[in-house]
């Protein structure tokens, strides 16, 4: 299987580089953080899976041999060097000599903080900690997913205690993302990373993730769902039959239907809001109606407004419109973060509840992010050389933003407050000891880092 083999995670150049640091180096100290972007903060997770998925497995004298066979072919002869890599497997017992220090999974983190430290625990392997970065940076992905559905739950959450009942909001944003990422791997991570925050999903794969990696037996729920192949099969003519075939197929509980194929206007008010309204009122369960094109925003105050003109509304104790219990709308067509924005908003300012729309986000949850969405980097800021320990960064003239810590780095909390310093400063280190020398030192559950993530309701 691809990628099996640890000495081939990393990047081309990185193979060369044990040759490039000063003589007598014994010590290399990096770290991982987010330098700012999209938010302010972030919300950390996904290394458990990262250290128990890649760093876990012992190295073997095959897997040294294989390596040499590939870099030679690949790089030359002469730049990869086999005999450090059979120093980890008959010195280390084939185990990583890396101490890895983290702060808690769930843990939310203004940015320009320090998330993660990797130091080398051998001093022959001062190379080992930047060898490493390329499968450990990519942390940027989960945290990244984790913080954007965190950000969505903040907005959602507005609008419920503003206009509604904000015990709602754990299934108020669906992942439709399954079909939208470039990998099933990317699916089971992302998907993974928004069940931090919420427990609707569509995307199978991040909860088998979470119930492998994070002792989570079922982290997330769907319900029966039409998607337009089963409407437009029936034909233009029979939308009302494959619209009551839902019904009758699914008596109770929740039940999607996409009604858009045609005219989703004339869908809510002929048919779900005429031709089958004794259908929908008698039926044991809440019909949910999927608009699934047109501009979001306008679209769902429209479906919403004929929805309110047929079924009828109350007025909640907020001044809030709320539609009858049997109806309800899901807009997941073109949702991203500035969109929901302004879908609660229209809402809003039309005096309709939050209670009456959930969303599904696909794409813009699990894909059209990058490691530059919150600008992820991993820095060496410590070296040894010679027994003398060194602080060393980067200052590129004219990008502060490219400006890397320096020295050996711990996470403080003060005053409420998050704060980077040295490790020899006062303070308790918030990042614990997740990984050392091959050997995961920390597991973590869903449970748990769902509620250092959680948003006060």
């Amino acid at each position: 299987m691809i990628g099996q083999n640890i000495i081939k995670k990393t990047d081309s150049y990185k193979v060369s580089h044990y040759k490039q640091y000063p003589p007598k180096t014994t010590k290399v100290f990096s770290y991982i953080e987010s330098r700012g972007g999209m938010f302010k903060e972030v919300v950390f997770f996904g290394l458990q899976y990262i250290l128990k998925r890649h760093f876990t497995n012992k190295i073997t004298m095959q897997d040294t041999e294989e390596a040499q066979k590939f870099w030679d072919a690949h790089l030359g002869e002469g730049v990869f060097n086999k005999q450090l890599w059979e120093h980890i497997v008959l010195d280390h017992d084939g185990k990583l000599p890396l101490h890895i220090k983290a702060v808690e999974e769930g843990s939310v983190v203004p940015t320009n903080n320090v998330l993660v430290t990797v130091e080398n625990t051998c001093d022959k392997c001062f190379w080992l900690t930047s060898y490493m970065e390329t499968i450990l940076m990519q942390i940027w992905y989960p945290i990244t997913v984790a913080t954007l559905s965190r950000e969505m739950k903040k907005i959602i959450l507005y609008g419920l205690k503003k206009t509604g009942n904000p015990s709602l909001i754990d299934f108020k944003l669906h992942d439709f993302g399954y079909r939208g990422v470039s990998s099933f791997e990317s699916a089971a991570i992302g998907g993974a990373s928004h069940l931090v925050n919420f427990q609707g999903t569509d995307t199978v794969a991040g909860l088998e993730l979470l119930k492998k990696y994070y002792n989570s037996e079922m982290a997330g729920f769907s319900i029966p769902a039409a998607e337009h192949s089963t409407m437009t099969a029936w034909g233009q003519e029979n939308e009302e039959k494959a619209f009551k075939n839902m019904l009758t197929q699914f008596p109770k509980g929740l039940v999607a239907c996409v009604s858009d194929s045609y005219n989703i206007y004339e869908a809510s008010e002929k048919v779900w809001g005429e031709k089958l309204k004794k259908d929908v009122l008698a039926r044991d369960g809440t019909l949910v109606i999927r608009p699934d094109s047109g501009i979001p925003h306008e679209v769902v105050l429209k479906v919403i407004e004929i929805l309110g003109n047929k079924f009828g509304y109350t007025i909640n104790s907020k001044g809030y419109k709320v539609l009858n219990d049997k109806v309800r709308v899901i807009q997941g067509d073109g949702i991203d973060y500035k969109e929901t924005r302004l879908i609660i908003n229209t809402l809003i300012k039309n005096k309709w509840s939050i209670d009456n729309i959930a969303f599904g986000m696909g794409g813009a949850l699990l894909q059209k992010l990058n490691r530059d969405t919150q600008h992820f980097a991993m820095k060496c800021s410590s070296v040894t050389v010679d027994g003398k320990q060194k602080d060393v960064w980067k200052n590129p003239v004219g990008v502060p933003l490219k400006k890397s810590k320096s020295g050996e780095l711990k996470l403080i909390k003060e005053n409420n407050t998050f704060h980077t310093v040295k490790l020899n400063e006062e303070g308790e280190n918030l990042l614990q000891t997740v990984y050392l020398n091959g050997k995961l030192m920390r597991k973590d559950t869903l449970v748990n880092i769902r509620k250092r993530a959680e948003v006060n309701k």
